[in-house]
């Protein structure tokens, strides 16, 4: 396998970065494959426990490495789209106009078509009557009422005296819809990136394209669930020329009339999804070498069940893939914008005897919070703080020579060329047989914090993949991302004045931290 100009290139700058990227050989060494069959062999083993999985032949996922090429893509689907779209997000930027003007020039060219939107009810109003996303994407309603639907979910924690005495943006902090769901017919992009211009321009993100109807279908059904568990928009004459009900095909009641029952009729729909029977399991050498990748979706409910009974698949299914790395040769790259690690993955993680394993943050110059007004303003100190407390832990257990935190910076965000980061990820490998680029990836949208794992909604896959071309792009995204990475240690917290952070902030991150 030769390597591009721009593959050489970036290799090069990696080495000189000290950053240990992918060996690539011109041929196949059987030791290579031995140790990638058996590698996913055993992932496979410990994955069996998720009904829902996926495959698909050599050329059904593509990744996106930009911003502007996920905007584009986006707008490209969008247009060409025959019977649905079907859109989950946190919220919609504001000034989407241009957004959703394509989405409105899709329904007129096209019949047929049918487009579902699901944003969070706290953050997609915190603005209304001012314009907001819920008053942009109800300006559908005023053309295609019939062929639009739009759900406003809203977290149970937020029925009661806490909904209704906590202001506005404080409240976001009860829990939030957080899935990126970006589904057109029969094709899905998962992400990280919501749908706002800093997401479209500057802000580096993660987006993998699906094309395949069955998997299509299976996120179109969880966005169909949640949103049959949500809030659904009309037009109205008020101030904010929207109004919200709960329709009597939702599939609870309405929490603020029963929250218990809510969490009880949520509970039982949710269970039914996540644990239907499995589909048939691919073996045999000639299906596996047609249909060389498996992509398990997992997904975390927290909030819409039992305390005591939730089935929610993306937490335990972490945690088997870090204990999966059982080899000093097996390397892995670990991210989050927010770095707020759940504490049984910074134990998992640290555990494992990986020889070449990297953790990648933003910087604070790379945080979207950097120099934001009020409180908000105090965030990129507070992860700076536990991005310290972290190397004390590698150090702790003496892996400071094994796991190394890079931060990534590419000027300074909200100045002229300057982005932010909000990737959020899991690659392993196996340098075993001089090849280390990943055989598996995580990508969705959670941010593996407490909080994903207690108040809001999330929804990733498990990309596990033998496919060479594959695994190619998977190495090259990764290596785009430790491009703009540097290399920080416990000596520079020591004698860089600008990572000192005050007790105040200490404080509350460690009042705070479930809701970071």
């Amino acid at each position: 396998m030769l390597l591009s100009s721009a593959q050489t290139s970036r290799h090069s700058k990696l080495i000189s970065l000290g950053i240990k990227s992918a060996r690539f050989n011109p041929r196949p060494e059987i030791a290579r494959m031995s140790s990638t069959v058996s590698f996913i062999d055993d992932l496979k083993d410990k994955l069996s426990f998720l009904k829902a999985r996926f495959y698909f032949k050599r050329g059904e996922i593509s990744v996106l490495n930009s911003p502007n090429e996920f905007y584009d893509t986006l707008k490209d689907k969008i247009l060409k789209a025959q019977d649905r779209i079907f859109i989950a997000s946190l919220y919609i930027g504001k000034t989407q106009d241009e957004l959703i003007d394509c989405i409105r020039e899709a329904l007129k060219k096209n019949a047929k078509l049918k487009v579902h939107v699901l944003v969070d009810g706290l953050r997609g109003a915190r603005e209304s009557p001012s314009k907001c996303s819920v008053t942009l994407v109800s300006r559908l309603l005023e053309d295609y009422q019939d062929r639009v639907d739009i759900r406003l979910y809203r977290t149970p924690a937020c029925v009661g005296w806490k909904g209704s005495i906590l202001p506005r943006r404080i409240n976001e902090g009860l829990g939030l819809q957080h899935m990126k769901i970006y589904g057109f017919d029969d094709e899905v992009i998962l992400s990280g990136a919501n749908l706002s211009s800093d997401y479209f321009t500057n802000r580096q993100d993660r987006y993998y394209v699906f094309h395949s109807k069955p998997f299509s279908d299976y996120y179109y059904d969880l966005h169909q669930l949640i949103s049959g568990l949500s809030y659904k928009v009309r037009l109205a004459t008020n101030e904010q020329k929207f109004s919200i009900f709960w329709p009597n095909q939702n599939l609870a009641v309405e929490p603020v009339h029963d929250k218990v029952k809510f969490i009880k009729n949520a509970s039982t729909v949710l269970r039914k999804f996540l644990l239907k029977e499995p589909q048939p399991i691919i073996s045999g050498t000639s299906l596996e070498e047609e249909y060389p990748t498996v992509v398990y979706p997992v997904s975390q409910f927290t909030p819409l069940f039992h305390k005591r009974r939730d089935e929610s698949t993306e937490k335990p299914t972490i945690l088997r893939l870090i204990s999966s790395i059982s080899k000093p040769s097996m390397n892995w790259t670990f991210t989050a914008g927010y770095f707020n690690m759940f504490p049984d993955i910074k134990k998992g993680l640290i555990a494992t005897p990986s020889r070449n394993a990297n953790v990648i943050t933003a910087s604070p110059y790379a945080n979207g919070f950097f120099e934001s007004k009020g409180v908000s303003g105090n965030l990129p100190d507070a992860y700076l703080h536990l991005s310290k407390k972290f190397l004390k832990n590698v150090k702790r257990h003496g892996k400071q020579a094994n796991i190394i935190l890079r931060e990534w910076k590419r000027g300074i965000v909200n100045k002229p060329g300057g982005w932010s980061y909000h990737a959020k990820g899991l690659w392993i490998g196996d340098t075993d047989g001089g090849d280390s680029r990943p055989m598996l990836t995580c990508i969705g949208s959670s941010n593996y914090t407490r909080r994903a794992y207690s108040l809001d909604l999330e929804s990733n896959a498990v990309i596990l993949t033998k496919d060479q071309e594959l695994r190619d792009k998977m190495q090259q995204e990764l290596d785009c991302l430790l491009e703009h990475t540097k290399e920080v240690t416990l000596e520079d917290f020591q004698s860089d004045p600008h990572r000192k952070v005050s007790t105040g902030v200490k404080i509350a991150t460690y009042l705070l931290g479930k809701r970071l």
